[in-house]
């Protein structure tokens, strides 16, 4: 497969002081954001958080209301889409339906009256593996074929930049899957920077070196996608990327290696290296994945955190795992997950259990809990409330 000629223009994003704002609202504030040439880059968060904003100032679709757009080291902020080396997939493919596959793709070319625009038509559909469908028209295509021929007539000329506005919003939970390997593959192939706005972490995570997590307006946190997910840093990046469990408390013991938080009477304690605050409160959490359910109260361990006694409130199968739902009367719900290894539920709704984790999983955000906003949309909200309830009782039976 010959990529070569896809390879050469490859080119780093450098957003500089970005804010974009419209009548009665920002989009976004004072944005500074630099992606890596030939990286696969994703912009990850909720509706209205501002990552097609983004995108579409990068596009030249919006206007920057301050700040500078760089491609490759060139200022292209005041360029006009078409002068711009960017092409962009939106999920509506917006294909020609009276044109064939081939001149779907080759419509660009011919447009810019570029030499060989059949050849170059033909070299991009073999990349995404459609060559042998060159004479069909679009109608006659399957979604996810629909999709590659997009990517094609974008990739065929040779963008610096390949934009991709949730392409894969359209298509089936199966065929998404299949298609984020595929594009995954071209872009390690063809060696572009791909910049990709998604709401869906899955995908993100699927597909991305770089996540970058947006909420109103700015970066929340930024990494791989392993390091943010074991590592978030907010309340809103550890309930958007996947779920967790959240309690908040004050650290009453402090080690070389570990923190001491306690929650209501409980004991949790977290890696000093894996938590951003160490004194004062703090809010803390872990994965449903990694905890335990245990039957009967679990011998006592250093290297682990247990609570309980709790009973369990709901049990969901879905599939690969069960989710359980355990009301702790002090901390609220626990959210566990567990892989099913065996026929049946763990435990049934209304049994007394008890669950426990490795420290090591535990992590410790940089949120100030005094702080309620930054928890206004948290599920978990009601948890920190009824914590501190009980620490008030607690205080005013000592008094």
């Amino acid at each position: 497969m010959a990529t070569g000629a896809f390879a050469e223009r490859g080119a780093d994003l450098e957003l500089v002081g970005i804010s974009k704002r419209f009548p009665g609202f920002t989009a976004i504030e004072s944005l500074d954001l630099t992606i890596p040439a030939g990286s696969f880059f994703a912009l990850l968060g909720p509706s209205g958080c501002g990552k097609t904003t983004t995108l579409r100032l990068v596009a030249g679709l919006e206007e920057p209301t301050t700040g500078r757009i760089l491609i490759g080291g060139k200022d292209v902020t005041n360029l006009k889409p078409y002068q711009r080396p960017v092409n962009t997939v939106f999920q509506s493919y917006a294909l020609f339906p009276h044109m064939t596959v081939l001149e779907n793709v080759a419509f660009g070319l011919r447009r810019r009256r570029l030499a060989d625009p059949v050849g170059k038509a033909h070299e991009a559909l073999r990349l995404v593996e459609l060559d042998h469908l060159a004479a069909r028209k679009p109608q006659q295509l399957s979604g996810g074929q629909q999709q590659r021929v997009a990517l094609a007539r974008a990739l065929v000329n040779r963008p610096a930049l390949l934009l991709l506005d949730e392409p894969l919003g359209a298509l089936d939970l199966k065929l998404r899957r299949q298609m984020q390997l595929e594009l995954k593959t071209i872009q390690e192939e063809v060696g572009l920077t791909f910049l990709h706005v998604t709401h869906d972490q899955e995908e993100a995570m699927t597909m991305a070196d770089t996540i970058a997590v947006m909420n109103k307006g700015r970066i929340e946190q930024m990494g791989a996608p392993e390091q943010l997910y074991e590592l978030p840093k907010t309340a809103f990046v550890a309930n958007f990327l996947g779920q967790s469990n959240l309690f908040t408390g004050t650290v009453v013991g402090t080690t070389s290696t570990a923190i001491s938080v306690d929650i209501a009477g409980q004991k949790i304690v977290v890696p000093v290296g894996r938590s951003h605050r160490h004194s004062g409160d703090v809010t803390v959490g872990v994965r449903p994945e990694k905890l335990s359910l245990h039957r009967e109260a679990p011998a006592s361990d250093p290297a682990r955190n247990v609570i309980g006694p709790a009973h369990v409130i709901d049990v969901s199968f879905s599939g690969v795992s069960t989710q359980y739902l355990i009301a702790h009367p002090t901390l609220g719900t626990i959210v566990v997950f567990a892989q099913n290894m065996a026929f049946g539920p763990v435990a049934h709704v209304g049994e007394e259990v008890w669950v426990s984790w490795d420290i090591e999983h535990g992590f410790g955000l940089a949120d100030d809990p005094a702080d309620s906003p930054r928890f206004a949309a948290d599920t978990d909200t009601k948890n920190i409330a009824a914590q501190r309830h009980a620490a008030l009782i607690t205080e005013l039976g000592e008094a």
